[in-house]
């Protein structure tokens, strides 16, 4: 009967102590591939992120989760995006302040592109990208091809300062210049200005 338990632990990849269902030390560092070989940097990288996690009983604030996994750049922009509205966690909108917990999902509206994540791992401290990744499950859209967006205004090289009229033909292209403006030579109502 015990050798029947310890077979199906095995199976489940649960080595955990007394057969808890938790996995052994080190099965959660296995990376994407299971079976497959670790690199070293990145499981003393994946360990020094664990050392940086909160402690028993303690929780990790929202601002800080999506800056330390590289979500954001800076933590005060992810308090910034907190109170505009741009974080949600399970469906909800979240101050700067909610403490995360593990399995929550967590969109992010930031530089235009919507990020979903599933909170895998609570972190505090900023740590490098490929241990950020195994921090979170991440679910977002694919971000648009960067050939959609043309480049308007670009000048060629050695050409010089442009001039108003390039100034505003670029800006027509952005679409900067409001509907109905006139780059012509008159004024306000009209009448030719005067010099």
């Amino acid at each position: 009967m015990a050798s029947e338990d310890a077979d199906e632990n095995v199976d489940r990849g649960t080595d955990g102590p007394a057969g808890t269902g938790q996995p052994a030390q080190g099965a959660e560092n296995a990376g994407p591939s299971a079976g497959g070989p670790v690199d070293p940097e990145i499981a003393a990288a994946v360990a020094a992120a664990g050392a940086a996690g909160p402690g028993n009983g303690e929780t990790v604030r929202i601002d800080s989760w999506i800056w330390a996994v590289r979500l954001i750049k800076t933590r005060s922009q992810g308090a910034t995006a907190c109170r505009g509205g741009h974080v949600h966690v399970n469906g909800e909108r979240v101050k700067p302040a909610y403490s995360v917990r593990v399995g929550d999902e967590v969109r992010l509206r930031n530089e235009g592109r919507e990020r979903i994540v599933i909170v895998k791992r609570l972190i505090r401290k900023r740590v490098g990208a490929p241990v950020a990744v195994q921090c979170y499950i991440d679910n977002s859209p694919p971000p648009p091809p960067r050939e959609t967006v043309a480049p308007a205004g670009i000048r060629d090289r050695g050409t010089g300062r442009p001039t108003k009229r390039d100034r505003r033909d670029m800006e027509r292209l952005r679409g900067l210049t409001p509907p109905g403006f006139s780059s012509g030579m008159s004024g306000p109502e009209g009448r030719p200005r005067g010099r």
